[in-house]
């Protein structure tokens, strides 16, 4: 995997343009600087989560005995269902129901951008090629830029596009999320079958 296709995963999990809806909602009773504050926060402690599973994924990986197949299997089964859920959609929405108040950590951080198959592809990135650490993380600071771009735009590209055209693409990242966590899953299990004595 080259660092822009791991990038281009990395930003189709993070579904930055399934969010822009959520987003605005939590944000809406904030002022409008406050918004922008709390927004680059949350970014931030998403980037250092994600970061951090990435960096050291593989140590809790061998402390609670995991192999990685176990991983790849798991996050396909999410990515599969976060991909379903964003191609079917729910009136709840992605995640589910939202606290009041300002967001802190979460929903908004964990898990609309760090969710668990975003920490899943990341630590599956870091224990599978772990010589390849620096690229994985210039992966990863690519999509979470671009992340961070059009969610900062998020009120801009609502009224550009509209809400038809952030569902109809938020489908159709549905779809290749779908596609990319069956792969995860077959080579999961693959990998698993073909280290059988």
């Amino acid at each position: 995997m080259t660092v822009l296709s791991a990038a281009l995963l990395l930003f189709l999990i993070l579904d930055p343009l399934g969010n822009i809806p959520v987003f605005l909602s939590l944000l809406k009773p904030l002022p409008a600087g406050r918004q922008r504050v709390v927004l680059v926060r949350e970014l931030l402690i998403a980037l250092a989560v994600l970061m951090g599973f990435l960096w050291f994924g593989k140590y809790a990986l061998e402390a609670m005995h995991l192999r990685q197949e176990s991983v790849a299997i798991a996050g396909g089964i999410v990515l599969f269902l976060i991909g379903i859920r964003m191609i079917f959609p729910r009136p709840e929405g992605l995640m589910g129901a939202v606290p009041d108040g300002e967001p802190f950590i979460v929903p908004m951080a964990i898990p609309l951008i760090a969710g668990p198959s975003g920490m899943a592809a990341v630590m599956l990135m870091g224990s599978n090629e772990p010589g390849r650490l620096g690229e994985w993380s210039l992966a990863l600071l690519l999509a979470w830029g671009a992340t961070a771009a059009i969610l900062m735009s998020a009120t801009l590209l609502y009224k550009l596009l509209g809400a038809r055209a952030l569902t109809a693409l938020e489908r159709l990242m549905g779809m290749l999320l779908v596609a990319i966590s069956v792969q995860m899953l077959l080579d999961g299990v693959g990998t698993y079958l073909a280290s059988l004595p």
